[in-house]
């Protein structure tokens, strides 16, 4: 089966799930994880036949695909500021208005060495970017998921970064730390029940809805945990950054004030969406 071949085979298996434009860019994504052919030179070399265990991998990783399973699972890793990152279903996806916060800190504190900590790491993409761009700074990181931990252990070997992990629930535990941050940064949950309709079924089927959602009731709960936290460990002037619920910005500018927090600023991503919050202690 030469590469056209299995072009066909991919568009028909997909169609009815993703736009064609979309089943293109995932053919040509695959190919070149798979058998090692970048764009260019696939489109014309359609007449290639691959080695037969190479095309049966490729046919697996179709069936994922056409169970909405995403194609960073499938592959196993992500992109994420200029990095590939190790990705399973324990974690979620590094998304680009992640990318956004990570840059948003880096430019406002360049050549900077921080104790900065990251709380809900997942795949430990937020704190190890950081690392890698703030040089000489100390990262920690908790989560209170074992399995992404392990994950973002993995990321962090494999670029080299000492980042010091811990096991906590964020809104349970007593977190005994002797540490004093100059940053804490967080992108918890916070997609609403309710927003769960709203979402795509490669999302709902397969990412940690652990990281995901947040009850209608007390959708800031996470934020809330966490500015009690950093008021005990953060140092005086030291900041929070979050990534937020876009419906929530005016909330979440206030729950920085009641908690004692100046310079509390909402600042919007590239889609002109309120989703970052920055406050000083």
């Amino acid at each position: 089966m030469n590469l056209f071949e299995l072009k066909i085979r991919f568009k028909t298996r997909l169609e009815t799930f993703y736009p064609n434009k979309e089943i293109e860019s995932l053919f040509f994504e695959l190919v070149e994880f798979i058998f090692g052919l970048e764009k260019s030179k696939a489109m014309v070399s359609l007449d290639l036949a691959p080695n037969i265990d190479l095309v049966n991998k490729f046919n697996i990783a179709l069936l994922k695909l056409a169970n909405l399973e995403p194609i960073q699972y499938v592959k196993g890793i992500s992109d994420f500021y200029g990095l590939q990152f190790f990705v399973d279903p324990s974690v979620l996806i590094p998304r680009p208005e992640t990318e956004e916060l990570v840059n948003l800190i880096i430019q406002n504190h360049k050549s900077q060495k921080l104790q900065i900590m990251d709380i809900g790491t997942g795949s430990g993409c937020i704190a190890i970017s950081l690392a890698k761009h703030l040089e000489g700074s100390t990262l920690f990181a908790i989560d209170i998921s074992e399995e992404a931990l392990k994950v973002a252990q993995k990321n962090a070997m494999n670029h080299n970064m000492n980042i010091q992990f811990y096991c906590q629930d964020i809104l349970e535990d007593e977190i005994q730390l002797n540490e004093k941050f100059d940053i804490i940064v967080s992108n918890p949950p916070y997609v609403k029940i309710s927003e769960k309709s709203l979402m795509h079924g490669n999302v709902l089927n397969h990412e940690p809805h652990i990281a995901l959602f947040v009850e209608d009731r007390n959708p800031l709960k996470f934020y809330d945990s966490i500015l009690k936290f950093a008021i005990k460990h953060l140092r005086k002037g030291g900041f929070v950054y979050f990534e937020i619920n876009e419906a929530l910005g005016n909330e979440m500018i206030e729950l920085l004030y009641v908690h004692k927090f100046i310079h509390a600023q909402c600042i919007q991503d590239l889609f002109g969406n309120d989703r970052f919050i920055v406050g000083q202690l």
